[in-house]
């Protein structure tokens, strides 16, 4: 959702409070257009993430509701490269994207964010992204950690379709967030 953090994935560096180096893409190139989006279905927190210490936020396009996500034009080898660092994979192969382009959804193995999914069409270009291969429902949900909730929210708000009690309420009320991130929590966090 953040800029920032989405520029090291391109251009390679460390997230503030992430636990983790990205090499960034094979084209350093910024995105050609960002943009707020809501997509069908639900955000939810799951399983513990090695690089920010909590929760990992999934996507499950089954459920019923509305996910606010930023849509970033990049090419097909920047989204190959971005989504095999999600992976722990080395950037630098390029993704067949022919069965998530004609069924909506394409397996490339069964640990999270290994899943494509094409959310719709804009402007033309698919929507893709990546998430688990299993639903909300099927998976305990794990609290995620402060800077990675501070990151997706103001990512979020900086987005400018939003304003601060909408993306609080938003990541207060994905599964997951609940117990440790209250409204007034995440609202708190981003100012």
């Amino acid at each position: 959702m953040h800029l920032d953090r989405l520029a090291c994935y391109i251009q390679g560096g460390r997230p503030p409070g992430a636990g983790k180096l990205y090499p960034g893409c094979r084209d350093r190139r910024p995105p050609i257009r960002s943009v707020p989006v809501e997509l069908a279905g639900a955000l939810y927190f799951a399983t513990r993430s090695p690089v920010w210490g909590g929760g990992r936020a999934f996507y499950d396009p089954t459920c019923g509701g509305r996910v606010y996500a930023r849509a970033h034009l990049v090419s097909a080898s920047q989204f190959a490269d971005i989504a095999a660092q999600e992976m722990y994979r080395d950037p630098g192969a390029d993704l067949d994207l022919s069965e998530v382009l004609a069924r909506g959804v394409a397996g490339l193995g069964s640990g999270r964010y290994e899943t494509l999914v094409c959310a719709g069409q804009m402007g033309g270009a698919p929507v893709l992204t990546f998430t688990a291969p299993w639903s909300a429902s099927e998976v305990a949900p794990v609290a995620p950690s402060r800077d990675y909730v501070r990151f997706l929210a103001t990512g979020l708000l900086a987005a400018g379709a939003w304003d601060a009690g909408a993306v609080a309420a938003y990541v207060a009320s994905a599964r997951g967030a609940g117990a440790r991130w209250s409204e007034r929590a995440v609202r708190d966090l981003i100012g």
